[in-house]
């Protein structure tokens, strides 16, 4: 049934979908499911990059196979130790026994904690090169985009960036799985919720990963999520860019709790006041509907941020403490800030959210 999909004549994707699963990391909602990339480069040495989730092995290794045959496999680069990656790493060295295992210095004591694994592993350093034959990979250390240990590298020979979960989106691939094969537009909001979900924080980071690929000469990404892109590289860059520098466009997202409507009335009063202003891009969220990763994304989107409150047992109401604690522990910089509250008896919601300011 698998037909191979070839990012080259030796270069394969061998990822898989996810429609299954609710919670990415069992916070994030997968509206659009997610994909699990992963990839196989068929040359003297047969080399995976990267596996994927412990559930999907059985459709995963059915890919691999497909292409291999009976090759056994000479090694697995482990760009990233997140067990949507990571997880078939245990299976995939028994069924393998004289793979290499192949990271950095930070990623080998993971594969112990993690999998118990502790022989045939290969450490390489930031731009260390891997000769397969035909292909060569060289390393990138990316630490903090988003894990520790974290790295990418460049086949040399056709110029591809297997970039782990930097560029990544979250959505299913549904047949198309470049970024030219698909309606780009579809997942342009999906980028932009993955990275701030999941990269926001690391902007520092994230800074000095585009500053060390920069010079690179990329024909083609290849990230852990989402489409391949081929097309839109240099866009997607900018957009990462952007993100990691906190930049914003004019807008602003007004998001609050409201027990018995008084404080919705005010974030709708203040909306019109707002609009009044000139201002096109306002988003109104009530926390206790929506989830906290569609307003954190159009928080990274538009400049302005107004979070509202009634006071709830002399505290925030736990919805809005709940958001609060996210966007401060996401270190969100360079916005318009503001408060606003309703109460009869304790007004203690502006007072706690005012001294909480990101």
């Amino acid at each position: 049934m698998y037909k191979p999909v070839n990012l080259s004549d030796q270069i394969f994707y061998v990822g898989v979908n996810d429609r299954r699963t609710a919670l990415f990391e069992n916070m994030w909602p997968l509206d659009r499911g997610v994909s699990y990339n992963s990839y196989l480069i068929v040359d003297e040495k047969v080399t995976v990059i990267d596996t994927v989730e412990a559930g999907h092995f059985e459709k995963w290794i059915a890919k691999v196979r497909s292409i291999i045959q009976t090759r056994p496999i000479d090694y697995l680069v482990v760009n990233h130790m997140e067990p949507d990656h990571s997880g078939a790493i245990r299976v995939l060295t028994e069924l393998y026994p004289n793979m290499e295992v192949v990271g950095n210095k930070k990623t080998i004591p993971m594969i112990e904690g993690y999998y118990g694994i502790t022989t045939n592993m290969k450490v390489v350093n930031d731009g260390d090169t891997l000769d397969l034959g035909k292909h060569k990979l060289t390393f990138h250390t990316v630490p903090m985009v988003h894990w520790p240990e974290s790295m990418v590298c460049m086949e040399e020979t056709t110029n591809t960036l297997f970039s782990s979960d930097a560029f990544g989106s979250f959505g299913t691939l549904d047949g198309g799985i470049f970024d030219d094969e698909l309606n780009f537009e579809h997942f342009r909001e999906e980028i932009c919720r993955y990275y701030s979900n999941i990269v926001g924080k690391y902007g520092n980071p994230v800074q000095k990963a585009l500053a060390k690929l920069g010079s690179l000469s990329i024909k083609a990404v290849a990230p852990s999520h989402g489409p391949i892109y081929r097309q839109h590289i240099n866009e997607m860059l900018t957009m990462y860019d952007k993100w990691s520098r906190y930049e914003t466009e004019e807008g602003v997202v007004i998001a609050y709790a409201s027990m018995y409507g008084n404080t919705e009335e005010m974030a709708e009063v203040t909306a019109r006041a707002i609009a009044e202003q000139g201002i096109k891009n306002i988003r109104v969220y009530d926390v206790s509907k929506t989830h906290a990763s569609y307003i954190i994304s159009d928080i990274f989107k538009y400049k302005g941020l107004i979070l509202g409150s009634p006071t709830y047992s002399n505290e925030l109401h736990p919805n809005m403490e709940s958001l609060s604690n996210k966007i401060q522990h996401m270190g969100i910089a360079n916005h318009y800030y503001g408060v606003l509250g309703s109460f009869t008896w304790a007004g203690a919601s502006v007072k706690k959210r005012s001294r909480r300011k990101s």
